[in-house]
């Protein structure tokens, strides 16, 4: 994968990006803190640092950066050091899965801060993403760091694990709008707080022994496991199932109804490595295009 990168007053442009689209990497349902701007571009906020990611023919400009913030934080969340080509051209000898990458050809899996993806994914529970941004978003604007100002539009980081553990659960439930995944947020920021749960070995763990630690936390059930384990660890053989990808897998693969946890050996089977690849893939081309609905 070769571009070229560009420094210029508060921006960072990968002249020639390929396999970069930014509609697909925020709207293939792995991250939460984005919007939409008038102009198509999407403004985003990850690591304490807001970022408006667009494309111009093939280029992609981020802004407001340098290149310190690029190379410390940008370069690892876009996961600029994956061959997405090579992962493509890999999974397309599946056939199905040959036309869900030409579909979603510009995804890229985030690389997110472990403690805000937990949250987010115990927030995600038999949720659906414009709920689940508004949830994400308040816990910002009420606990988290102010960041600054872009276009008239106020940022704030995600609150913190020691923050968070501080607040009650009535008012995480009437701030928020969780419902009934109050008390699991709290629980878990405590027992992350307190080293109850080490989410830092998580890195260093094979992904199923690293699904067992992080169930350990409350709300965190084999779904939102696999989906932190994805989007937070680097674990690209993590294979999330969720309503789309179980409509995806029986439709064109299993040919039947079957279960979460057999659907989910299934991608393991087939994909192996790069599983979690698969996974982004299918989720997107099934959830545009309403297959198996």
């Amino acid at each position: 994968m070769k571009y070229n990168i560009i420094e210029e007053k508060d921006k960072i442009i990968l002249k020639n990006m390929k396999d970069f689209e930014p509609k697909s990497i925020f709207e293939c349902g792995q991250a939460f803190r984005w919007k939409v701007e008038d102009d198509g571009s999407y403004t985003t906020v990850a690591y304490n640092r807001f970022l408006n990611v667009k494309k111009e023919n093939e280029d992609i400009i981020l802004y407001p950066t340098n290149m310190d913030d690029f190379n410390n934080i940008w370069y690892n969340y876009f996961d600029l050091d994956t061959n997405y080509t090579e992962i493509k051209e890999e999974l397309s000898k599946d056939e199905i899965l040959k036309m869900a990458t030409e579909y979603g050809s510009g995804i890229r899996i985030l690389n997110q801060e472990p403690f805000e993806t937990i949250i987010s994914f115990i927030i995600s529970a038999n949720n659906q993403i414009p709920r689940i941004k508004k949830s994400v978003e308040a816990l910002a604007k009420n606990y988290g760091e102010y960041l600054g100002e872009l276009n008239g539009e106020k940022y704030y980081g995600f609150p913190t694990p020691d923050v968070l553990a501080k607040v009650s659960v009535e008012e995480i439930r009437e701030i928020a709008r969780v419902g009934f995944r109050d008390k699991r947020i709290i629980d878990s920021a405590n027992m992350i707080l307190n080293n109850e749960v080490d989410i830092k070995s998580v890195f260093d763990l094979p992904k199923d022994e690293g699904k067992v630690e992080l169930q350990k936390l409350a709300g965190v059930g084999p779904k939102v496991a696999d989906c932190v384990l994805l989007f937070a660890f680097k674990k690209g053989d993590a294979f999330p199932v969720d309503t789309w990808v179980k409509r995806v897998m029986e439709y064109f693969y299993l040919k039947e109804e079957t279960s979460l946890g057999k659907i989910g050996k299934k991608g393991d089977e087939l994909f192996g490595n790069l599983a979690g690849y698969a996974q982004q893939y299918l989720f997107y081309y099934a959830r545009e295009e309403a297959i198996g609905k």
